[in-house]
């Protein structure tokens, strides 16, 4: 019996699941968006709104606990002086899921997973600059 487990298992054991979900939530901060099935995107979601949360606090003890997530130090670097700065006075809420019709090779359903605030404009303003 599951007693207690909260979340979606996703066809992997324990272990591999939060690897995934690791590598998926240091993705969506390094790039803001990331396409993925819609179960992993709920998954992902919990996590990445609960980084924020941390990120918003900006102590050192919510800093740590970042890095004991998040595999990357340009990422968490990025969540405590940009992210947390853009959703200062926003209280939760700070991803979007856009679900995107069915995969073709095996008809999973897709979702879009990103930031509250993304913008391609922005991301093609930055790209014309370099």
């Amino acid at each position: 019996m599951r007693h207690g487990k909260a979340g979606k298992r996703l066809g992997r054991t324990g272990s591999h699941k939060k690897a995934m979900v690791r590598n998926m939530v240091t993705s969506l901060f390094e790039h803001e968006r990331i396409v993925t099935t819609t179960p992993k995107a709920k998954e992902v979601r919990k996590i990445a709104d609960k980084m924020i949360t941390l990120a918003k606090r900006g102590d050192l003890h919510a800093k740590r606990q970042a890095f004991s997530f998040i595999q990357s130090k340009d990422v968490v670097a990025k969540l405590f002086d940009v992210i947390s700065v853009q959703y200062a006075d926003r209280n939760g809420g700070y991803t979007r899921i856009i679900k995107t019709g069915q995969r073709r090779g095996d008809a999973a359903h897709m979702a879009i997973l990103e930031l509250v605030g993304y913008s391609e404009e922005i991301e093609t303003e930055e790209e014309s600059e370099n």
